[in-house]
């Protein structure tokens, strides 16, 4: 067995105090720490917040070799157990890593527990120690007694997050098992009954949708850990449990029954998680059939292990009736939007950003939206292209099946790309996976207008802001309009502008804000604008040209055709209702 003892040392300082017994280690004792943590495709190097690491075995003091960014060797004699203990400073308060102060607590076990080589299969104990008094404990790995968690293996280990402090916690059934909602940091109007109801919601009807009313689920216990702060979303799936950063002011709030958009967002949220209990921690990419801790995992198939579970966050909202079909597809109408809007689409493929996701969409920078495509946004783009390419197909199928006939024959498993196309193939025919092909590894736009008007939706555009019409993504703050993005092709590119620029003025009148540049328009030349920019301490004069609004993508807005066929309507209300 190996055992950690991961002790509160300094609320204040922010600090774990971990130490890890290794039982009968070997000659030269290898540990090392995860560099990344599955579901979060990113080299994050853990191992910068660990402190001095030492070393004993019974009383005898023992060498330590670092021998590399995040790996430790031990000289060991003897068959007696080795004790390695070292300090963590923990104050990420994302979902992803480990925190800690006066109020809270958090960690993945990817950022504590060292990993003890040759020893992994053995099970793996956690011992918390110094938990303020008053602070409980929430985590979905079993407790094997109080104040100790045990885990099957390091796999299993590391696959559960811990949530320390005083917090909301609340229990409900869905599918016969026990599902845990924590929330921490919510303000006192939160209402947690309608949350505790609508999660339940989503949670059944993704039940059914997996295993019907017969087949028992794979997990024994569920567990929800939401985190509130005054400015965040994200979350990060795990085997038994999710945990979930938001606004804390998008929580639903007594007395309020009205749907928020940001309580659609944090419901879509939730949704999304707990379908990756299924498609992602278990249906899986056949390269991480089994994880390598210390460097990337790479894989082609993120735009179906996270496209596919995009497309299904939402779809699941209003198929368990927490939203009505015109707000749904004004959520897939702005994912349309935010897919068109990005010239980077038209040179990266989703499975190319798949593979790229450790060194581009995971390190975003300036110049993203020109260089790749987000395998969440369009991945679920083609999600919907297919799912409604089946439905309308001479033998109807769906998306659905697809799905449900994955975990069938895989057991619930890792899967091949190839195997995933044969299905398709299976339920739709060749041409149908041939087409899936192209829009997963081409850079084409998909179909979607044609194939929502098969299920009587009508596709139309609105009209643009100046900044989709100019091509520029900008900060107003403070009094001062900056430049974060210039697009591909777009007319702030033609002027000259860059990131980083400070519009100061146009026409000879001062700008604050964007839209001002249209107040400032020379009547005797409408089409042009003299801009005063600030860069870099100097100032330039640029000449914008402003473009013709119908020459450029204008945001998506969906709604249902007036008079639709009946095949047509029957379709849609299959698809929105499961």
């Amino acid at each position: 067995m190996i055992h950690y003892r991961i002790a509160i040392a300094d609320l204040h300082a922010h600090r774990f105090e971990v130490s890890v017994t290794v039982p009968t280690p070997a000659a030269r004792q290898v540990l090392s720490l995860p560099v990344w943590i599955p579901g979060s495709y990113l080299v994050r190097e853990f191992s910068r917040h660990l402190g001095q690491v030492s070393a004993r075995q019974g009383s005898r003091d023992v060498a330590v070799h670092q021998t590399a960014k995040n790996r430790w060797e031990f000289d060991c004699s003897g068959r007696g157990a080795l004790v390695v203990t070292y300090p963590v400073y923990a104050f990420d308060t994302s979902v992803r890593a480990a925190f800690l102060d006066a109020l809270r607590g958090f960690f993945n076990p990817t950022s504590l527990c060292l990993r003890a080589h040759g020893k992994e299969s053995l099970v793996h104990r956690i011992e918390l120690a110094g938990v303020p008094e008053g602070w409980e404990v929430a985590t979905a790995m079993p407790q094997h007694e109080p104040g100790v968690w045990q885990a099957a293996d390091y796999d299993e280990l590391v696959d559960h997050p811990f949530e320390l402090g005083t917090f909301w916690r609340e229990e409900f059934l869905a599918g016969g098992v026990p599902h845990e909602f924590v929330v921490a940091g919510a303000l006192p109007v939160f209402d947690s009954e309608r949350l505790l109801r609508d999660a339940q919601r989503i949670c059944e009807a993704q039940m059914v949708f997996w295993h019907g009313h017969k087949t028992k689920p794979p997990m024994d216990r569920y567990v929800f850990l939401l985190n509130c702060v005054e400015d965040g979303y994200g979350g990060l799936e795990h085997r038994g449990s999710t945990a979930l950063i938001a606004a804390r002011r998008d929580l639903p709030r007594l007395g309020q029954p009205e749907m928020s958009d940001g309580y659609v967002k944090l419901l879509g949220l939730i949704s999304h998680e707990y379908f990756h209990t299924w498609n992602v921690k278990r249906l899986r990419p056949d390269a991480f059939a089994h994880y390598d801790y210390e460097q990337e995992n790479y894989t082609q198939l993120l735009w179906f292990f996270e496209g596919f579970t995009s497309y299904y966050d939402d779809l699941f909202l209003v198929r368990s009736g927490l939203i009505d079909e015109p707000r749904y597809l004004k959520l897939i109408g702005q994912t349309f939007t935010q897919v068109l809007g990005a010239p980077g689409r038209k040179h990266q493929s989703v499975a190319q950003s798949s593979f790229e996701a450790w060194t581009k969409y995971y390190r975003q920078d300036e110049n993203a939206p020109n260089a790749l495509v987000s395998y969440y946004a369009k991945g679920s783009m083609v999600a919907l292209a297919l799912d409604l390419t089946l439905r309308s197909a001479e033998r109807t199928s769906s998306l659905d099946d697809l799905m449900r006939a994955l975990w069938r024959e895989s057991l619930g498993g890792p899967i091949s790309e190839e195997r995933i196309f044969t299905r398709v193939a299976e339920l739709g025919g060749e041409a149908v996976a041939q087409a899936l092909h192209h829009w997963v590894h081409g850079c084409d736009d998909l179909p979607l207008p044609q194939l929502l008007e098969r299920l009587g939706v009508r596709w139309s555009s609105e009209k643009p802001t100046l900044a989709q019409r100019l091509g520029v993504r900008v900060q107003e703050a403070d009094g001062t309009l900056s430049v974060k993005q210039v697009l591909l092709e777009g007319a702030a590119l033609a002027a000259g502008l860059s990131a980083g620029d400070e519009i100061v003025a146009c026409n000879g009148w001062r700008i604050r804000k964007l839209d001002d540049l249209l107040l400032t328009l020379d009547q005797q030349d409408p089409q042009h604008l003299q801009l005063l920019v600030s860069r870099d301490q100097r100032m330039l004069t640029l000449t914008l040209a402003l473009p013709m609004q119908d020459a450029l993508a204008r945001p998506v807005c969906l709604g249902p055709l007036d008079k639709a066929p009946a095949r047509a309507q029957s379709l849609r209300r299959a698809w929105l209702g499961g």
